[in-house]
């Protein structure tokens, strides 16, 4: 007989391959650490939010999913197994145990095709010794089940006879095994040997029902998860919308605020952080406000005592410079009434008068372009002629080689131009080196001067009256019809280099060479300049829409370059406010 169901034991379920659901699972959690190792790359905050809600949703899905997945694939096959199993046991009690010692293959055949008319429909195999001592084998399917379908590890522990012990009563057991049949099909395969010199059965169940039912759940998990991923992500919208909301506000803020309009101010709403950090933003614009205001009120005072001082100095100064130059005539003049004692008293003071007096007007020009007042009287001129009016009323002929061809016209403020070439050649011939080169050239090109001659003294490059004002082009009248005088080309701006031979600027005194009051020698403080001259030069540039740069020359020597547009009234308006003809300058 065979043993008692409670006493069966369970094989090893080696042969036994991983479901379609099982599968599907694993491919989601790889394609979730795919994602998640994806989500680095981004720099994005609201996509960074998205993808770690959308990786802990799928990590809990897939986890609940297959947590689900596998306890419902044992309830299922264990519910099917189990009932098969007591099927079959029944059977075998009931049908099997009633055939005698030494069946024939009919009764083993007619007994497992009653078997197998079990309601758990399964095949039958029958094994038992015949009259002859020759294996005998009764089948319920010759096609569907034979020996070679249960693995040797089943006939193995089915053959084999267990000592009998106080635990074990039954030299035989019932085993059992899940298989996969080459088309994918679960089997259950169970044997058992009947106690007492019985037949030996076999039993096959197919389980495809049971793996049907587990793929359409495994299908629905699927769903499930994929829902739950949406949803994480809507979720994962809602929330970065909600915390990215107030980060876009204050960014706007500080943009705003960079922009120069302090009076921005955030809306605060609520306790959290994001409230306690704009409440900061709040209290840091407001402190920037008020330091702005007090520097801005500091500032506009100081520009005002410049500009009254320098209104203030200019009475006396014309009282002073009158007189000195009335005792500078005595000292010329060959009666000799000045005391020779008192002579050079007299010289120092004529000469730190007209000193006074051109710091006294450099203050009121840099006081112009503090205030926005700088104002353009634009006319059309000749770049070279006015390079030469500039060096010949400074009588810097001999000292000073202009490499310049006539016919560059610009339109530009013919005083100021003089007062940009006047402190550029100025500063080259007092702080470097003889000679001294101005060279003029359009952007892009080469310096042009075939036709002056480079090198050549400034009076060769055509001839200039001294102290002449340079020659203003009519722009409204017709061009000269024999081409004597050609109309005058505007494209691109205008290069001007102002060269010396010089030991070039040290390179800690290069940055600040344009700086108001700066100069290289900290020991020679009472040096003529009063170190506005470039800051001066660089305010008209600036103007005229132009720009002024130094550098050092590979050959030696400091190189000023100073780029002027060449129609002042075409320039960038950010840059050059007004109007042509007679424009409000402003300085950047």
């Amino acid at each position: 007989m065979t043993e008692e169901p409670g006493e069966r034991e369970r094989t090893v379920d080696r042969d036994a391959a991983p479901s379609r659901g099982e599968r599907r699972a694993a491919r989601g959690w790889a394609k979730a650490r795919r994602a998640a190792s994806a989500s680095l790359r981004f720099t994005s905050l609201r996509l960074r939010l998205v993808l770690v809600f959308g990786l802990v949703a799928l990590t809990a899905a897939v986890a609940a999913s297959g947590i689900a997945y596998w306890l419902n694939r044992e309830a299922v096959l264990t519910r099917a197994q189990d009932a098969a199993l007591n099927d079959f046991q029944q059977e075998m009690r009931s049908r099997a145990g009633i055939l005698p010692g030494r069946p024939t293959q009919n009764q083993l055949q007619d007994t497992a095709g009653q078997m197998a008319t079990s309601s758990q429909r399964f095949s039958v195999l029958l094994m038992a010794e015949g009259a002859n001592g020759s294996t005998v084998i009764g089948n319920s399917d010759l096609d569907a089940f034979t020996l070679a379908d249960v693995p040797r590890s089943l006939r193995a522990a089915v053959d084999k006879q267990q000592p009998l012990t106080s635990t074990n009563r039954s030299p035989y057991h019932l085993y059992w095994q899940r298989i996969t049949a080459d088309d994918d099909t679960p089997y259950l395969v169970a044997g058992t040997r009947l106690i007492g010199g019985g037949p030996t059965g076999y039993m096959l169940k197919s389980l495809e029902p049971e793996a049907k039912d587990l793929n359409s759940l495994a299908w629905s998990l699927g769903i499930a998860t994929g829902l739950a991923l949406i949803g994480a992500a809507l979720l994962a919208q809602a929330a970065a919308t909600t915390v990215l909301k107030p980060v876009h506000r204050l960014g706007a803020a500080a943009k705003r605020l960079g922009e120069g309009k302090l009076d921005t101010r955030l809306r605060v709403s609520g306790t959290d952080e994001l409230a306690e950090l704009s409440r900061t933003f709040n209290q840091a614009a407001q402190a920037l406000e008020k330091r702005v205001a007090e520097m801005s009120a500091r500032d506009e005072s100081s520009r005002r005592f410049v500009a009254d001082m320098s209104h203030e100095l200019r009475t006396p100064l014309t009282a002073i410079t009158a007189v000195t130059e009335v005792l500078e005539e005595e000292l010329d003049a060959e009666t000799g009434s000045v005391d020779p004692m008192i002579e050079p008293a007299v010289r120092l003071v004529v000469s730190e008068t007209r000193r006074l007096n051109d710091l006294v007007e450099n203050l009121m020009e840099v006081t112009r372009f503090d205030a926005g007042t700088a104002r353009l009287v634009l006319d059309d001129v000749d770049i070279a002629d006015q390079i030469t009016a500039c060096i010949d009323a400074r009588a810097w002929l001999d000292a000073v080689d202009l490499d310049a061809e006539r016919g560059i016209m610009a339109r530009v403020d013919p005083r100021r131009l003089d007062v940009i070439l006047a402190n550029l050649i100025g500063n080259a011939l007092k702080h470097g080196g003889s000679p001294v080169r101005v060279a003029v050239r359009t952007e892009g090109g080469d310096p042009v001067g075939g036709s002056a001659g480079a090198g050549r003294p400034a009076e060769a490059a055509g001839p200039v009256e001294a102290h002449h004002a340079v020659d203003v082009h009519d722009p409204d009248a017709p061009d000269d019809p024999d081409g004597s005088e050609g109309p005058a080309v505007r494209e691109g701006n205008v290069l001007i280099e102002v060269r010396d031979h010089g030991p070039g600027i040290p390179l800690d005194v290069l940055p600040h060479v344009f700086d108001r009051f700066y100069k290289a020698s900290a020991s020679r403080p009472r040096s003529e300049g009063s170190g506005l001259g470039l800051s001066i030069a660089l305010e008209n540039a600036h103007i005229h829409g132009g720009e002024i740069t130094a550098a050092n020359s590979d050959e030696g020597g400091a190189v000023f370059t100073l780029r002027l547009p060449r129609d002042v009234s075409e320039a960038d308006p950010a840059r050059t406010p007004g109007v042509p003809g007679e424009r409000q300058g402003g300085v950047r």
